[in-house]
């Protein structure tokens, strides 16, 4: 069975990203396994500290290398990625062996797709910064319509993510063409 990693860019326990990940994960059912990857002890990037890199550095890293596609889920912070899901990505983005002329990291190849609920952009400005991440990390980004969620006055006073039918419809879409992306 193929494996996917979600990933949060926030980390707020009833974030308004882990409720839309949790709606894909529901999509995607038994289809392939999902887990949500726990990034929270990750240390600051410093290069100081990047060989051996930190153990739970390497935890993610082979957590992330037996995944067969990885799904961001990203909040937008004043028309940015969050700082902690930027952390991870720098990580991420460093070989996995130093002075590796071809620069493997646990990301290379690795098949991606994006996601976000924000304000009144839907993310979009968070989902670009990923893309232009992607390219740079060497990561097989899935082409094609990834869904945006405009959060709600409603869903801010109630903190529940409210999505409407042509959302619903764009995140199922978006779920069936990355499984078919991952070969499930």
């Amino acid at each position: 069975m193929k494996r996917i990693i979600f990933i949060s860019g926030s980390r707020r326990k009833n974030s308004f990203n882990r409720a839309l990940a949790e709606s894909a994960a529901a999509i995607i059912g038994t289809r392939a396994c999902v887990s949500f990857l726990d990034y929270s002890a990750i240390p600051f990037f410093s290069q100081d500290d990047e060989y051996p890199a930190p153990e739970e550095v390497r935890r993610i890293r082979a957590e992330i290398m037996e995944a067969d596609g990885i799904w961001i889920f990203s909040p937008e912070y004043n028309s940015y990625i969050p700082g902690g899901l930027k952390n991870l990505l720098d990580w991420l983005s460093r070989s996995l062996v130093k002075d590796d002329p071809d620069r493997v990291t646990a990301m290379t190849g690795m098949k991606v797709t994006f996601s976000g609920a924000a304000g009144h952009s839907g993310g979009m400005e968070a989902r670009k910064q990923l893309e232009k991440l992607a390219s740079m990390m060497r990561m097989n980004h899935m082409e094609g319509e990834e869904t945006g969620i405009r959060l709600s006055a409603a869903s801010f006073a109630s903190g529940t993510l409210y999505m409407d039918d042509e959302d619903r419809r764009r995140l199922k879409d978006q779920a069936e063409r990355f499984l078919s992306f991952i070969g499930a």
